[in-house]
Parts: structure tokens; C-alpha cells; sequence
């Protein structure tokens, strides 16, 4: 019953979507794009890679998808340019959890059909301000104690730089579209999904043509693997969510919460804490679908705004991405630079504490979340 939803049919297509971007050349013009914007400045590599996540981030919305895609660019090429390897893995390691926060989101769309009275615009909205206050807080921290690794870069023509300007616009336009298309109320976000696999379909074999008709065979196989394992997890989870409401469990933990923490500060610091320690031993989807058909009541009779709530959880779930035992970003990072996880762990230790700062600072300014989705009635 939890698996035969319309709405949960955007997650394979963004799956899909991310899959045929890697393929098709997206990434590669997407860091010369960013490379043109902030390369020049102090710890420019660094830089680029902290917002070419920016925007790879509104076009598959998988941290892990960023890892894999940026971090086998960006890890020997940073190298290269005299970043010591370790912190060259730990930078496309922490910044992809910028992926999930900016829209489109697979995590936010499956918070969003977890709860009941939270719109999957209004989360995509709420995720803009704290995922540009992350790539902000990232940049400041690389700049700071990064800038003196890098070797200056070769220069480039002005026809060069026009050329890399055009070609990157074009994989922009595809979240313009996306976010926009839902936001007029056009489509809904399964039919977004569609469009955004048509878009990269398009843009991969008739603009780029990079991507081959013989290649989707392979590209659809990983894709319907990736998503299997999302499913499973969901369907699995949703029958334990089951038995735990026949037997009157949230109701249980709702009173005891009720009871011990009166006031809303109280509750986002506890369950920010509880997300956090969960994070690091359970996948974030699994963690989103036991915990928050609990939580998420509690925070609105508290009077926490729905919107706010949701990207908190997500944003402090995907803080787990990069954290061990279960910090799949680490692993994929690691599984390329080959650097051994406990060099890895030292180094993305300070920038775990960046993200950590950010979700207090989001946690405690709601605006940080709340003024764009108002802006558009949300």
C-alpha cells in the first residue's frame, strides 16, 4: 500500500534524470561553468567544487550521485593543483550534502508523502536559503584554511570563457524549469520528473551527443537498481510503521513529549540530536520514514511551522551522508582517492562542523527557511 503512490513514482525518474546527466556530459560543463564564476578567487578549485554541487544539486538531488560524479573529476585535479589528497577527497565528500537540500529532492518529496499537510513546492522552496547559507559557510571555512595549497591556474581566452558560459546556461535552464513548472502549478512533481529525464535525454543525444542510444540500456539498469534499493527500504519501513501505530506507539512517545519538553526550543534541540545520532547508524530515508510520522505531529502542536520542520530533519539526515560508520559519501570519496578513512575522517571533521553550524543557525533563524516559500503563498 505504501508503494503504490503517483507521487513516489518522481523518485525512479529523478534517479533516472541524474543518471542520464552524469552520461551525458552535464557535469563536466557544469564545473567549467563554476570554474569561470569562482575559480579566480583564493582557493578557487576548492570553490568551484563547493558550487558546481550548487548546481548539479538542482539536477539530481542525490548527495551521492554528486560524490561519485564530481569527486572523480575534482580529487586528482586538485591534487595536482597542490591540495594534499586526503583534503581533496573530503571537499566532494561534504559538499554534495548541499544535493538533497536544494531542489528538486528525492528526501524532501519522500518527507513530503510521509506527513500529511506539508507541500512538496513549499519544502523545495524551504531548501533554497539553507542550502546557499551551506555553500556559503563551506566557501568561507575553504577560503580561510585552503587558500594557501593551490598552484595558480592556466589563463584562459575570451572566446573560451564565452563558450564555457553558453554551454553551461544550458544545463541551468533544466531546475528553472522543473521548480518553476510546479511552482505555477503546471504540473505536478511526477510529471516534472518526467520532463526532467526528457530534458536530459534531449540535451545528452542532440545538443552535447555525448550520451548514445546504446548506453541507456546500462543507464536505465543502474537506475532501476538505485531506485530498488530506495523502495524496498520504504516499503519495508512503512509496514513497521504500521505495526508501531496498531500498537499505539506514537501516541505514547506524542505524550511523553508533551509532558517533559514545554517549550519548542526544547523539542528542535532533542530531536535534532536524536536525527544526528540516529544519522550516523541508519540511512537517512529509513531514519526519515520511522521517525518522522512520530515527530512530525508533535513539532506542529508545538507550534514549529511544517516547512521549517522538514528541511531541518532532511538537512540533519544528509549531515549523516559524511559521518561514520554509515557515511556513504565517505565511502564513495574514499573508494576514489584511496586514502584510507581515517586520514578521510580528519580531514572532513572541521567541515562536518560547518554543516553542524549551519543547521544550528537554521534550526534557531526559521526566516532562514520560511521567507522564500512565504513569499510564494507557502
Amino acid at each position: 500500500a505504501a508503494l503504490d503512490s503517483w507521487a513516489l513514482m518522481a523518485v525512479p525518474l529523478f534517479i533516472l534524470a541524474g543518471e542520464l546527466m552524469n552520461e551525458s556530459g552535464i557535469t563536466s560543463r557544469i564545473i567549467a561553468f563554476t570554474t569561470l564564476l569562482v575559480g579566480r578567487f583564493r582557493a578557487g578549485l576548492a570553490l568551484v567544487n563547493i558550487w558546481a554541487s550548487v548546481v548539479f544539486a538542482g539536477l539530481s538531488g542525490s548527495a551521492v550521485a554528486d560524490t561519485s560524479a564530481i569527486g572523480r573529476i575534482f580529487i586528482p585535479e586538485m591534487e595536482k593543483r597542490g591540495y594534499p589528497r586526503d583534503f581533496s577527497a573530503a571537499v566532494p565528500a561534504a559538499s554534495p550534502v548541499i544535493g538533497p537540500i536544494i531542489p528538486p529532492s528525492i528526501p524532501v518529496i519522500i518527507y513530503a508523502l510521509t506527513v500529511s499537510g506539508v507541500s512538496v513546492p513549499g519544502l523545495f522552496l524551504g531548501g533554497i536559503g539553507p542550502g546557499l547559507l551551506l555553500a556559503a559557510l563551506l566557501s568561507a571555512y575553504v577560503m580561510a584554511f585552503a587558500g594557501n595549497f593551490e598552484k595558480p591556474a592556466e589563463e584562459t581566452t575570451k572566446a573560451s570563457r564565452i563558450n564555457t558560459l553558453m554551454q553551461g546556461i544550458i544545463p541551468l535552464f533544466m531546475p528553472v524549469f522543473v521548480v518553476g513548472s510546479i511552482l505555477m502549478g503546471v504540473v505536478t512533481p511526477t510529471e516534472a520528473a518526467c520532463f526532467a529525464v526528457a530534458y536530459a535525454l534531449l540535451v545528452g543525444i542532440f545538443i552535447f551527443r555525448e550520451l548514445k542510444v546504446r548506453d541507456l540500456p546500462e543507464i536505465f539498469g543502474r537506475s532501476m537498481r538505485d531506485t530498488s534499493v530506495i523502495l524496498l527500504v520504504i516499503g519495508a519501513v512503512s509496514a513497521a510503521n504500521w505495526l508501531m501505530t496498531y500498537n499505539r506507539v506514537p501516541n505514547i512517545i506524542t505524550d511523553f513529549a508533551l509532558e517533559f519538553m514545554t517549550a519548542k526550543w526544547m523539542f528542535l534541540i532533542s530531536s535534532m540530536i536524536l536525527f544526528l545520532v540516529v544519522g550516523l547508524f541508519l540511512e537517512g530515508i529509513a531514519a526519515m520514514l520511522v521517525l518522522v510520522p512520530i515527530l512530525h505531529p508533535i513539532a506542529v502542536s508545538m507550534g514549529v511551522d511544517p516547512t521549517h520542520y522538514g528541511i531541518l530533519v532532511v538537512f540533519n539526515l544528509m549531515i549523516g551522508l559524511i559521518t561514520p560508520p554509515m557515511g556513504l559519501c565517505l565511502f564513495v570519496a574514499d573508494s576514489v582517492a584511496e586514502v584510507g578513512l581515517g586520514r578521510l575522517i580528519r580531514q572532513i571533521f572541521p567541515l562536518f562542523l560547518v554543516e553542524l553550524l549551519a543547521l544550528i543557525i537554521i534550526t534557531f533563524v526559521p526566516s532562514t527557511v520560511t521567507w522564500i516559500p512565504r513569499h510564494f503563498g507557502f
